[in-house]
């Protein structure tokens, strides 16, 4: 039996080969961050970078303390009771 369909081609993007390091890569105008704002931050907005920064380290050191209290206290009035 013959296959007598022919290739359709709907410009549909299964896997997108522009990366770099490839002779082919074009930059994407869209896809870069500095040429969206200018590339420089004000000093308010770096302030609030930063202080959102420390935020997030402080609340994820919090929780990774908080768990080793609870399994401290487990350990002492549980598991060596």
């Amino acid at each position: 039996m013959k296959n007598n369909k022919t290739f359709e081609d709907d410009n549909r993007v299964v896997a997108d080969m522009n990366f770099e390091g490839a002779p082919w890569y074009r930059k994407k105008n869209s896809m870069n961050v500095s040429s969206q704002n200018g590339g420089e931050l004000s000093k308010k907005e770096t302030f609030y970078v930063m202080r959102n920064a420390i935020v997030a380290g402080l609340a994820v050191a919090l929780v990774f303390i908080l768990g080793a209290f609870v399994f401290i206290m487990f350990s002492l009035e549980v598991w060596f009771k």
